[in-house]
């Protein structure tokens, strides 16, 4: 989206709307982070719980049901008792895992201005 372009390009459901959709919850792009780089594309729920520390077991229930309605995780219920869960990235999850990396590396080398940000905002 350039300077004087079309009104068309800015529009609510845009391309870059609809991804930083997808990434404003910070723990979508924390468990697609760590299902790919950590634990191999798939995991149990109890596994990512642990992975992830500070989301609760009610916010990462919900965020996996919210990514699997998205089509970014599937999940696989085993009929074991008590009943095993597991969540996989799909192809199009592992297709969002290539952006998030590049921001995530934005992240760790830009540190130091994170850091001065988040002085500057009191943190």
């Amino acid at each position: 989206m350039r300077a004087g372009s079309p009104d068309s390009e800015w529009r609510g459901d845009c391309a870059p709307r609809r991804v930083l959709e997808i990434f404003s919850s910070k723990w979508t792009s924390m468990i697609l982070h760590v299902l790919d780089t950590r634990l191999g594309g798939c995991a149990r729920t109890g596994v990512l719980q642990r992975s992830l520390p500070g989301i609760s077991k009610k916010m990462l229930t919900q965020t996996l049901c919210d990514m699997e309605t998205d089509g970014l995780v599937t999940r696989r219920v085993y009929g074991t008792v008590p009943p095993a869960v597991d969540y996989t990235l799909t192809p199009l999850g592992k297709r969002f895992v290539e952006p998030l990396e590049l921001l995530y590396g934005w992240g760790r080398k830009n540190s130091d201005a994170l850091d001065e940000l988040a002085l500057n905002r009191g943190m």
